[in-house]
C-alpha cells in the first residue's frame, strides 16, 4: 500500500542504506521542484543497478532532475529510461525508425505552426494508463530561449484552500486526445483517433504509486468533469455548467503559479528525467528563427488511483 503523507510532508528517499555514490552531486534547484544532479553518466546508469536506484531515488524526492554534458548515444538514451519500464510510442509524433519510443521533436525553420508544447500540460492524460515519465535530451538547442517550465503539482495540490481539497476528493475527470492533437484533422481523422484513444476518466486527485502522496491531475488535455451533478454542487440545473467550468478553470490554473515551478535552460547534450504523474511542463517556443532540437523516450505508466 503507497504511504500517505500529511500536506508539506516531503517524499520518503526510497534507496537502501549503502546504495548513495559521494561521486554525484545534487544542487536542488527549488525547496520542493527540481535538482541538478552531476558526476554522472547516464550511459553508466543504464547498465549499474545501484547507480540507477541512486537516480530513481533523487527523481521521486525532486520530481525532475537535470544533468548537463551528457554526450550519450540513441541506444544509450533509450536503454536508460528502459530501466523505468517499457517505452510509449506517440501516435502523432511518431518514434525514430530504429529506436522506438524514441520521439524526435525537431523544431525547424520550415516545421509547421502548432501550439502543444507551450501549453502546461501532464504526458498522456488521455491514454488510460498515462506515461509515468520521460527522459529529454537536447540535440540542438537556440543560442536563447526554448526554456522548459516543470510545475509541481504535489505542492499545488498541498496549497488547495481545505475546502477545495474536500470539495474535489472524490471528482473524475475526462481527458482527450481529440480535443487536443486531433482538433486540427479532418472530421474522419479526427473520429478515427477517438476510437483508437477513446476519452480516459481519471481521478481530479491522484494518488502517487510510490511515494503516497496526493497529486492535482487536471491539465490542458482535461475537458469537463464527469461526477461533478450532484446535490451538493447543484442547487438548480443552471449551476451546473458554470460551476463546474469555473472550478475546473481555477484547478487547471493552479499550474501557472510561479511558487510551483522550476525553468531550465537548454544546452546541447543536457537531460531532463521528470515523473510525469506528479508534475507539469511547458516547452516555451520564444526562439524562432532558432532551431530547437530534442529527443524523448516516454516510459508507459500506470492507471491513476
Amino acid at each position: 500500500m503507497p504511504q500517505t503523507l500529511r500536506p508539506g510532508e516531503p517524499a520518503p528517499t526510497l534507496v537502501r542504506p549503502g546504495v548513495l555514490r559521494s561521486s554525484i552531486e545534487v544542487e536542488p534547484l527549488t525547496c520542493t521542484l527540481g535538482a541538478e544532479i552531476s558526476g554522472v553518466s547516464l550511459a553508466d546508469a543504464a547498465r549499474d543497478d545501484d547507480l540507477f536506484a541512486e537516480i530513481k531515488s533523487l527523481l521521486l524526492r525532486h520530481k525532475v532532475l537535470f544533468l548537463r554534458d551528457q554526450d550519450i548515444t540513441r541506444a544509450e538514451h533509450v536503454l536508460f529510461a528502459r530501466r523505468f519500464g517499457e517505452l510509449e510510442d506517440h501516435p502523432v509524433a511518431g518514434s525514430d525508425p530504429e529506436h522506438p519510443g524514441l520521439v524526435r521533436i525537431y523544431k525547424e525553420l520550415d516545421s509547421p505552426a502548432e501550439h502543444y508544447e507551450n501549453a502546461l500540460h501532464t504526458d498522456g492524460t488521455w491514454r488510460e494508463n498515462p506515461s509515468m515519465g520521460a527522459v529529454l535530451r537536447c540535440v540542438e538547442s537556440p543560442p536563447v530561449g526554448g526554456d522548459t517550465i516543470w510545475v509541481d503539482m504535489v505542492e499545488a495540490y498541498n496549497r488547495l484552500p481545505e475546502h477545495i481539497r474536500t470539495q474535489i476528493e472524490d471528482l473524475r475527470a475526462r481527458h482527450s486526445i481529440e480535443a487536443t492533437f486531433g482538433a486540427v484533422l479532418p472530421e474522419e481523422k479526427r473520429h478515427a483517433l477517438k476510437a483508437l484513444f477513446p476519452d480516459a476518466e481519471h481521478p481530479v486527485v491522484r494518488t502517487h504509486p510510490e511515494t503516497g502522496e496526493k497529486i492535482l491531475f487536471v491539465n490542458a488535455f482535461t475537458t469537463h468533469f464527469v461526477n461533478y451533478h450532484t446535490p451538493q454542487n447543484v442547487r438548480f440545473g443552471q449551476d451546473y455548467a458554470p460551476g463546474a467550468n469555473l472550478l475546473l478553470n481555477y484547478l487547471i490554473s493552479q499550474a501557472a503559479v510561479p511558487e510551483y515551478q522550476v525553468r531550465f535552460r537548454w544546452r546541447k547534450n543536457s537531460v531532463a528525467i521528470w515523473d510525469n504523474r506528479s508534475t507539469q511542463h511547458y516547452a516555451v517556443q520564444d526562439y524562432w528563427p532558432a532551431v530547437r532540437k530534442m529527443e524523448r523516450a516516454g516510459i508507459v505508466g500506470g492507471r491513476p488511483i
